[in-house]
């Protein structure tokens, strides 16, 4: 039986350039340790890109979370230590105060149409609504991504993030990860995603997925547009229940 709905962030809830919003936060954040390390800023970008594609990496075998993988990389390509309190200090502020203000312009940050009543839709049928975004970027920035879309942490269950995941999508790893700290298994979970790769998991582990982008993807339970999902969700799920 389905338990929980959980829902990718950029592009289902959120529409963004998220190409966009990447490359400015790795140019303000590499700006900002290159003035305090004396490194080349474009060497530190060059590493934030290596650490992100590491955390996202199939053949992973260590424990750490993607944070910590992240910190690891940076550290050994750059010299720069990440968890130095000073430069964890100065990064968080660089998030809580300066990320926030990066929707505008290229980013084109806006919400999804529909996609607040597709999650009051899941908490009024009695299920649990969590945000499973995929992990490679701190909570701070997941929560000004929240923002932009209009929800906060309080609208969901469970955020994943780069300092609470030691998997990425579209592995099984991190959404057997995921679905475990919600105390369900994946079967008992739906995923609610735009992206025809990352958000199906590779392998299959059980969790089935509801497809709200513009491929025609085999494996989706159902296909659509954000917005007819809160009136449809009744009959998804109930296939859902039906096919077990």
């Amino acid at each position: 039986m389905i338990q929980a709905v959980l829902f990718d962030l950029d592009d289902t809830l959120l529409s963004l350039n998220l190409t966009a919003f990447l490359a400015r936060y790795i140019n303000g954040a590499s700006g900002l340790l290159a003035r305090a390390s004396g490194k080349l800023r474009v060497n530190i970008m060059t590493a934030y890109a290596r650490a992100w594609l590491a955390a996202e990496g199939e053949k992973r075998r260590d424990r750490m979370t993607n944070q910590q993988l992240i910190n690891s990389i940076i550290y050994k390509q750059c010299g720069i230590p990440l968890d130095d309190p000073v430069i964890a200090d100065m990064i968080d502020c660089y998030e809580r105060t300066v990320v926030p203000r990066m929707g505008s312009g290229i980013v084109r940050a806006e919400p999804k149409e529909g996609a607040r009543e597709a999650v009051d839709a899941v908490w009024g049928m009695g299920l649990t609504c969590a945000l499973a975004t995929n992990p490679v970027v701190s909570m701070e920035c997941d929560r000004a991504r929240m923002a932009w879309a209009g929800f906060t942490e309080d609208d969901f269950a469970l955020v994943s993030c780069a300092e609470n995941s030691t998997r990425a999508k579209p592995w099984a790893d991190y959404y057997e990860e995921f679905c475990g700290k919600l105390g369900l298994s994946p079967s008992e979970c739906l995923m609610v995603g735009n992206d025809a790769k990352r958000d199906f998991a590779h392998p299959e582990c059980g969790l089935r997925t509801v497809y709200v982008g513009h491929a025609k993807p085999t494996r989706a339970l159902w296909a659509g547009q954000m917005s007819e999902l809160a009136s449809a969700l009744p009959a998804i799920i109930e296939k859902a229940n039906s096919e077990e």
